[in-house]
């Protein structure tokens, strides 16, 4: 494996399982305790099945391989795993690839966001206070992990993502405050309809009154390649 060649298959679950056995060997019971202890389940989604499901896919792959297994008592048998070299290439291949080039992540909330007319405005307006309450909580929870990692004299390199994620909710949570006050102090237009009915303003039916807006055009999308099952 080069620089640059691309690891599909290492998620960023993966990601993290490989980067626990690259400190250690472990199994993985002690792989999400770990994880959700160091609550980098903020970073990536921990679960114990995808857990387990992702440590079994990368000894398929032979990026870890088991160790040993151990029996505690009347506890199930747990396998050890440990990073294997090709592993370790792996891991650093990713990282890096991820850190290179940033990539379409497609999050849910600005599509929300661009069909959030669908919705009468006080509806909009409370799920919008419903999410800067989350999001102050998120802001705080990120404020405590770093006072924390500070205060444990923990280095730096280890959290450097905390300030990072505070960066993007301080950033997020300053835009949604700025557009409720807009929507809520009636600065931006905003069309009533019955929920029910799905009868706007005007009283006219919302299909029928409806307006699109206009399509943008550019020299990029009038140059773009057509599919194979184009009819045209």
């Amino acid at each position: 494996m080069g620089q640059g060649q691309a690891h599909p298959s290492v998620t960023p679950l993966a990601i993290a399982v490989l980067a626990l056995l690259e400190e250690r060997p472990m199994h993985p019971y002690e792989m999400f305790q770990t994880l959700i202890a160091r609550r980098e389940d903020k970073l990536v989604k921990v679960r114990p099945g995808s857990l387990y499901h992702t440590v079994s896919r990368l000894a398929d792959q032979e990026l870890v391989r088991a160790e040993g297994v151990d029996r505690a008592g009347n506890r199930p048998e747990r396998t050890t795993y440990r990073i294997t070299a090709r592993g370790r290439e792996a891991l650093r291949d990713r990282i890096a690839e991820i850190v290179r080039r940033p990539v379409p992540e497609y999050p849910v909330f600005p599509l929300a966001l661009g069909e959030l007319h669908n919705l009468p405005k006080a509806e909009a307006l409370t799920l919008l206070r419903e999410r800067i309450a989350v999001l102050e909580n998120e802001l705080a929870d990120a404020d405590m992990l770093s006072a924390w990692a500070e205060e444990h004299v923990v280095p730096r390199r280890y959290w450097i993502s905390l300030p990072y994620l505070r960066a993007m909710l301080t950033a997020e949570l300053a835009w949604v405050k700025g557009f409720t006050a807009e929507l809520a102090s009636g600065a931006l237009e905003w069309e009533d309809f019955d929920p029910v009915t799905g009868a706007r303003s005007g009283g006219e039916p919302a299909a029928d009154s409806a307006v699109s807006p206009p399509v943008p055009t550019s020299a990029a999308a009038k140059s773009a390649p057509r599919f194979s099952d184009d009819p045209s």
